[in-house]
């Protein structure tokens, strides 16, 4: 029998014993092996091992651990990172805090919380689907029969294991239930929030349902299928549902509950009623055991040459399952793109998979770089303050950073996962302001007292927080906190109030309250204000407003102003739409084109010079990026910027589609995609998407749609009218595209569409005037020339890149 020689070389850091680089495993992928050490020449040395992992960007992902241990997010945590068998394994910090400190060690059991989904509930469901004991496309009703009540008799498995079945979050803890059959009578008897199918709803419903179906089916409970099934021929000898005594000791806790942790019994509290064992949680593992299921959906479903799971099983499993018209891509359990997808980071490609738990646990696996990264904490001891979304992220950005010798293409979150490896050059690794600030040791604002103004975006490339790097930062003195519409998290959809940032303790002054601009008062003890959000590259989106009104302010207070320049998005090579005209206003605040193809540095500096602004400007500039380079053409994230900007695709038909939200219509506020479909209950779908096609307009594909808003426009009310899907964004004009429907729109339902509204964003009066005469898009846009031609040039100064 044939066998590798295993090779381990050790990277020293911290001279922690943990911290190291392991050579390629034997149960990993076959590998030719090197030639035994006996058969070398005597002069010869033993061959040096490829290095798959750089041990320096590890350090990094060390660091990023270390500081969310410091600032409270966790008590420490087990990291596992993995490519081609070499592997980076290493505890953090402590396992338990209270009521006495525990180090965490490798070995460490946790509580895996909704990792129960992926590593127990759909490989169950799978491997009854390939033994043809089941199929995903059934009725639940087949296997459940209690299920069909309440008109539920079309969801099938598949939606609940994609989370679009319909069904709410999860059952009820205000009445007074126990046990695994009383839940799945309460499930079976639930009634559906939207149509099977129409919505991605992560529920964990769905996955008790379903750990119910396994065990109807297979006639074992769902822990024992899965230990036959699973574990025991995998090895993974820590893997439990209700673990036994003698891993107590080794078990991270979770919550404290009066002088009391909970340690060993599932934290979940429908899975503690059920008794422990649940189709949503429940599991225990360890990095080690969850690797070795890694490593055997890497294989394709085999290990040491036994058949765990057929490949074309492990395809479906990974693969996108959801509904073609959904944006979130999910597999059979597993997490493709979603608002869940924060351990993929911003390199590893869409078509990569994973899953999180609420107690702070998450994998991410990328077949293409042949990668995977497992990280475990117990966020939630002792007090559920802890915090992972932030780390997941850089942890993942991070760990993909470390990949030797693979070229991460460019990926979009609308497009469906690559079936091969594209082969596509790599993403251009952009910095942005605060990158390059802190890579500059922040000396740009050393010795001042600083106010920032920043939400959520504000984060430099590896998901840290520009409040807590400037608030750490040496000899800068952070100050204040100026929060933008939407507030400083990106939540709010109305005025934001004022608060205190619990972490700092630092004040919140809101700029999209009673005031629009810092005041006297709140500038009086500040050297400088500081610039840090991301624009999206559309005139009537308000963070540019709001950086031109702060500008006027500090100039008033004779303050330094400084931008953190940030990517335009959707590129900064096109200008189109009109020029604003009239009264400026929040949402015209200066004479600029809808698509002005400017970052918030450049039109910082436009309006310094054009308003004659007597101010100390700073532009800390980006490095690496070119004017026709869109966001995902860049190693940066996609954060979304408010909370209907959820993709790159939204923001590329905003400037057009946007313009129409004033009027009765729905722009798609309320589902899955806004900006990304427009309708109404007075529209005829077929008729506009027909007249639409008619204009053969380049980069887009526009089909009827019927939809429910949830909220917003038109909330619960059946509407009519097209779904917008970007073919080639290069080619796109979305403002062309945004006018031809106010055109029809105005035309054929006078009554219900209010073509003035539109003005409000549009600032055109003259542009108006022609589409009520029902005037041509190309007189229309000739309105525009000669104003664009003298946007050219006023802009033309003020280029950085």
């Amino acid at each position: 029998m044939k066998r590798s020689l295993c090779l381990l070389f050790l990277f020293s850091l911290s001279a922690c014993q943990t911290d190291r680089v392991a050579g390629p495993q034997q149960n990993s992928q076959a590998r030719k092996p090197f030639p035994p050490q006996a058969s070398l020449p005597p002069t010869a040395k033993p061959p040096t091992p490829k290095q798959f992992l750089k041990i320096e960007k590890l350090r990094r992902v060390n660091q990023a651990i270390q500081d969310a241990i410091a600032g409270g997010k966790i008590p420490g945590g087990v990291l596992w990172v993995e490519r081609k068998g070499q592997i980076y394994h290493k505890a953090y910090g402590h396992r338990s805090l209270f009521p006495m400190r525990e180090k965490m060690t490798p070995d460490t059991v946790f509580d895996l919380a909704s990792l129960t989904k992926v590593i127990a509930t759909a490989p169950a469901v799978a491997k009854l689907h390939e033994l043809e004991k089941l199929n995903v496309n059934d009725p639940v009703a087949k296997y459940l029969p209690a299920f069909a009540q309440n008109n539920k008799e079309s969801v099938t498995i598949q939606h609940l294991l994609t989370h679009t079945s319909g069904l709410r979050p999860g059952l009820s803890l205000q009445t007074d239930w126990n046990g695994r059959r009383r839940a799945i009578q309460l499930a079976c008897s639930e009634t559906l929030q939207t149509p099977p199918g129409s919505k991605f709803k992560y529920s964990d419903l769905n996955y008790i349902l379903l750990g119910e179906i396994v065990r109807q089916v297979s006639g074992a409970p769902l822990h024992k299928f899965c230990q036959t099934a699973f574990y025991i021929p995998l090895g993974m000898t820590d893997t439990r549902f209700l673990p036994p005594s003698d891993l107590l000791a080794r078990i991270a806790p979770t919550v404290q509950i009066q002088s009391q942790v909970t340690r060993g019994t599932v934290h979940d509290p429908l899975a503690a009623r059920m008794g422990g064992i649940a189709g949503h949680a429940g599991l225990f593992s360890t990095t080690k055991d969850l690797a070795l299921f890694a490593r055997m959906l890497l294989n394709q479903g085999q290990h040491n040459g036994t058949s765990i799971l057929k490949s074309q099983t492990v395809a479906q499993m990974t693969q996108n399952q959801s509904p073609p018209e959904l944006q979130e891509q999910r597999g059979w359990g597993w997490d493709i793109d979603s608002p869940y997808s924060s351990p993929r980071g911003s390199l590893f490609e869409l078509g990569s998979y994973g899953h999180t738990g609420w107690t702070g646990v998450s994998i991410w696996i990328d077949p293409f770089s042949e990668t995977f990264v497992i990280f475990l904490s117990n966020r939630n001891h002792p007090d559920e303050t802890g915090n992972v979304i932030d780390l997941r992220r850089a942890i993942g950005t991070l760990s993909a950073e470390a990949v030797t010798d693979y070229p991460f293409p460019k990926t979009t979150t609308n497009q469906k996962p690559p079936q091969t490896k594209p082969g596509l050059p790599p993403r251009l690794d952009t910095l942005n302001g605060i990158d390059v600030l802190k890579r500059d040791n922040f000396a740009a604002l050393h010795g001042l007292a600083v106010g920032l103004i920043t939400n959520h975006t504000g984060r430099d490339k590896s998901g840290q927080s520009t409040i807590d790097l400037l608030h750490q930062a040496p000899r800068v003195q952070l100050t204040a906190l100026f929060s933008p519409e939407h507030g400083i998290r990106g939540t709010f959809d109305y005025p934001v109030p004022d608060d205190i940032d619990p972490k700092t303790k630092l004040p919140i002054f809101s700029l999209y309250g009673k005031n629009r601009q810092p005041t006297p008062k709140q500038l009086q003890n500040l050297d400088a204000l500081v610039f840090d959000i991301q624009d999206i590259g559309c005139r009537f989106y308000t963070y540019v407003s709001t950086m031109g009104l702060a500008m006027e302010a500090a100039a008033n207070a004779g303050l330094k102003f400084t931008v953190l320049d940030r990517v335009n998005p959707i590129s900064g090579n096109r200008i189109e739409g009109p020029v604003a005209s009239g009264k400026t206003s929040f949402i015209a605040h200066h004479p600029i084109p809808i698509r002005h193809g400017m970052t918030v540095g450049e039109l910082a500096k436009l309006f310094a010079a054009e308003k004659q602004l007597q101010l100390d400007l700073q532009i800390i500039p980006l490095e690496n990026w070119q004017r026709d380079i869109w966001l995902d053409q860049t190693s940066l994230p996609w954060i979304n910027p408010s909370p209907n900007m959820r993709s790159l695709s939204a923001a590329s038909l905003y400037p057009g589609i946007g313009l129409l939200e004033m009027s009765a219509i729905s722009v798609g506020r309320g589902t899955s995609t806004p900006f990304e479909v427009i309708g109404a209950p007075y529209i005829n779908n077929a008729k506009l998407a027909a007249e639409l096609n008619q204009s053969n307009f380049p980069g887009i594909q526009i089909q009827p749609v019927q939809y429910t808003p949830n909220n917003s426009v038109f909330a619960q009310e059946t509407c009519q009218g097209v779904r917008l899907t970007i073919t080639n964004r290069k080619q796109l004009q979305p403002i062309d595209l945004g006018i031809s429907i106010a055109k029809i729109l105005h035309r054929d339902y006078p009554q219900h569409f209010d073509l003035s509204q539109v003005n409000r964003l549009l600032r055109s009066s003259q542009t108006i005037q022609a589409i009520r005469k029902n005037q041509s898009l190309a007189t229309i846009k000739d309105l525009w020339a000669a104003e664009i031609d003298s946007f050219r040039q006023r802009r033309a100064p003020h280029l950085l890149y």
